[in-house]
């Protein structure tokens, strides 16, 4: 069963020859590419800003703001084509959004409007992986490291999951990126991470939030526009949006239950940073589920999710050495996996197909998860070396790791009193 039967929106390249532009449709998805914009340079800025340490606040936020900037001027360029051109493996003939114009439809909205949708997923997800290599990759490192990735890793993903490629579309349900964007992610932050090394202090000295309150609005402001990242992939104002704006809101909700509950059982004290983090793991949880499941699945989703999270966070992650500075591979990869898995579970009888297979779509969501993993981690290796030979190496110097990143390499501090 291919994907598309459930988000069919998603594919422009099969745009009907009768489609017309819908007005409603139209300024939803307007609206909904301005809340996924704020995620990326105001929300995961400020989420990932307060979880740092004060030294290193203006830099992993400049991250952020990179990311966005650098893979929306790649994403036009060359990263739409590869996603979603014509082709198999990889999509071509939309280079510099050749052939498309203020009146080229993707289905009933305009292609540029689509263009600018998928934009803001393509940036936000390699400055999700940001979160794992924090405090000590070089800045310049980043940016080369960005503009590549979104080329060799994202789009290709894209393209299989989303963009008409056959050959690796094994029929996942993805509605809104839960490998596309949050395994890729959490994977392709753990291999960087991995090939950095830790942070000289990691274990050796406490490492503390810089501001729970930022880590509590960049959360917030992550929930906010996590209405138009899953309402908003049903690319129409419709029931399915409606249904994925809701059970978003719910699976979130619960998330932060889950977090919070693993935190009074095992430490008594439930925190405001950790319910932020079970707020974004039930958010990424739902994500590939937000089109098909149904309230009562968004609940065990988000639940599952939140307290996932958590055991990964303060009981698993122990059991690795990677220094994943922001965990980005737990709460997005792991809880990814759990979110693809639970997407073949959840379906809601509305959306529940004729032909429905529970063992054919499980070994579907697992096949896809394997596909992005492989190739995320393989690639994301290759690209890294490349954009660490490029700036002379990736890793920062000790008295730069040292001093901080802020005074160092942008010559700013968070507060000047």
């Amino acid at each position: 069963m291919k994907k598309w039967l459930f988000a069919l929106p998603m594919l422009p390249a099969l745009a009907f020859a009768e489609d017309t532009l819908d007005s409603g449709d139209t300024a939803w998805m307007l609206v909904a590419t301005a809340f996924v914009m704020l995620m990326t340079p105001a929300g995961l800025a400020l989420f990932y800003g307060g979880l740092t340490r004060s030294k290193n606040v203006l830099n992993t936020m400049g991250m952020s703001l990179a990311a966005y900037a650098v893979g929306t001027l790649v994403w036009v360029l060359v990263g739409y084509s590869i996603a979603f051109g014509d082709g198999d493996l990889i999509g071509t003939g939309k280079i510099l959004l050749s052939g498309i114009d203020s009146d080229t439809l993707s289905g009933t909205i305009p292609e540029l409007l689509f263009v600018a949708f998928q934009g803001t997923f393509a940036a936000i997800t390699v400055a999700i992986a940001s979160g794992s290599m924090i405090e000590r990759v070089k800045f310049s490192t980043f940016v080369v490291f960005a503009a590549l990735w979104i080329v060799a890793v994202y789009a290709p993903i894209t393209h299989w999951a989303w963009g008409g490629g056959e050959t690796l579309n094994f029929g996942e349900i993805d509605f809104a990126g839960g490998t596309v964007v949050h395994i890729n992610a959490g994977v392709a932050g753990f291999v960087v991470a991995m090939i950095l090394g830790r942070r000289k202090d990691y274990e050796k000295t406490a490492i503390k939030p810089f501001s729970p309150i930022l880590v509590v609005l960049g959360a917030m402001l992550l929930w906010f526009g996590w209405f138009g990242f899953n309402a908003g992939s049903e690319v129409a104002a419709d029931g399915t949006a409606a249904s994925a704006f809701l059970v978003t809101n719910v699976a979130a909700s619960l998330g932060v239950i889950g977090w919070i509950l693993g935190e009074w059982i095992i430490f008594k004290k439930p925190t405001l940073v950790g319910g932020a983090s079970g707020a974004v793991a039930g958010l990424v949880a739902i994500t590939p589920a937000s089109g098909t499941a149904g309230v009562g699945g968004a609940l065990i989703i988000g639940l599952v999710g939140g307290f996932l999270g958590f055991l990964a966070v303060s009981k698993i992650k122990k059991m690795f050495k990677v220094d994943d500075s922001l965990d980005a591979f737990w709460v997005h990869g792991l809880v990814g996996i759990w979110g693809s898995i639970a997407t073949a579970i959840f379906i809601a009888d509305y959306a529940l197909p004729e032909d429905y297979s529970l063992g054919s779509q499980l070994v579907s969501q697992l096949m896809a998860v394997g596909l992005t993993i492989v190739y995320s981690g393989i690639v994301t290796a290759i690209v890294y070396f490349i954009a660490a030979a490029v700036t002379g190496g990736g890793r920062v110097d000790e008295e730069t790791e040292t001093m901080g990143l802020d005074e160092a390499v942008h010559g700013e501090r968070n507060l000047n009193l």
